[in-house]
């Protein structure tokens, strides 16, 4: 029985080790004040332009690494896994154990994502004094309406 529950709570264990690799570091959401892209091939470049349209993109947040694994999925999977071990005996244990991984890390993954706010980004479209275009994001928007002359500078559209 005792080498049952130490197999259940290894295997948890390892099932929450496997969960936290799979995710690639990123820096956090709105860690950045802009997020430059452009559909030229040069990048961003300073210069005048006209804004020819301005839209809303709904930026998704997520945890730790890019596919959304954080803090709340490890710590469900821990505490899914602690309260599963405590059920049944033999083979029963360790499958309530590996259950209570999986719906502990769903739990907590849940809650996390709805606690994490969506950040807002502009997508401004301008057309460069040269003729070309250029597309950038930025997370403000100081006061930029389409038709308006702006200064591009760092990737920053200002109004001039």
């Amino acid at each position: 029985m005792i080498t049952m529950n130490k197999y259940g709570s290894v295997l948890g264990l390892a099932v929450v080790l496997a969960l936290g690799g799979c995710g690639t570091m990123n820096p956090p959401a709105g860690s950045s004040s802009v997020y430059p892209q452009s559909t030229s091939s040069g990048g961003i470049r300073s210069g005048y332009g006209v804004v020819q349209s301005i839209e809303l993109v709904r930026q998704e947040s997520t945890g730790i690494g890019g596919s959304g694994i954080g803090i709340g999925t490890v710590a469900g999977a821990v505490v899914g896994g602690v309260v599963g071990s405590q059920i049944g005996k033999g083979s029963g244990n360790t499958a309530a154990t590996v259950l209570g991984v999986a719906g502990g890390a769903y739990a907590g993954h849940e809650l996390e994502k709805r606690s994490q706010q969506q950040a807002d980004a502009y997508k401004f479209t301008i057309r460069m004094s040269d003729g070309s275009y250029q597309t950038l994001m930025q997370n403000t928007n100081p006061d930029i309406r389409v038709g308006d002359r702006v200064q591009i500078d760092n990737g920053v559209a200002r109004r001039y």
